[in-house]
């Protein structure tokens, strides 16, 4: 049934579940922190530029991690496999699961892992302040590819993957 509504007030959920209709990436974010660093999942990562190469993804301001997040002078992003659900659930929940990874330190002191499709290395370039989230601009430093696989997929409150037409 199609509704059509004014995305507010008693519309909140309403309007979550039409967002989720967008199928987006599953990513896991890092930074670094004085304990070693922290990760989130997030499915707000987007391409801003070719030249120079920049890209964004946006942080709740409700997060326990967001303080971390904010101030981050670096962080990466890692784009997940189909395979790492698991991955993505332990992120979107717990703040130590860097362990599940094994990352290691880059020259920014992110940790970093090269169990997914893409990484990206990423300097902080701006922030935006935008209603309930703050948007990250990163100049991307370094990126890893690794095209075997295939991505994890967040879609009408679920995760799935992408199937060949």
């Amino acid at each position: 049934m199609a509704t059509t509504f004014i995305p507010e007030g008693d519309h909140q959920r309403d309007y979550r579940h039409a967002l989720a209709q967008f199928a987006t990436g599953i990513t896991v974010i890092t930074a670094p922190t004085p304990e070693g660093g922290i990760g989130m999942t997030a499915n707000s990562f987007a391409s801003v530029s070719l030249d120079p190469a920049l890209i964004l993804w946006s942080a709740a301001k409700d997060s326990l991690r967001y303080p971390i997040f904010k101030q981050a002078t670096h962080f990466a992003i890692h784009v997940l496999r189909e395979d790492q659900f698991d991955i993505a659930k332990a992120f979107a929940k717990d703040t130590d699961a860097l362990s599940l990874v094994s990352p290691r330190l880059n020259a920014a002191n992110v940790p970093v892992f090269d169990s997914c499709l893409a990484r990206f290395e990423c300097r902080t370039e701006a922030r935006h302040d935008a209603g309930d989230h703050t948007i990250l601009v990163g100049a991307v430093e370094n990126v890893f590819l690794n095209d075997t696989g295939k991505p994890l997929i967040f879609s009408q409150h679920g995760y799935g993957t992408f199937q060949d037409a």
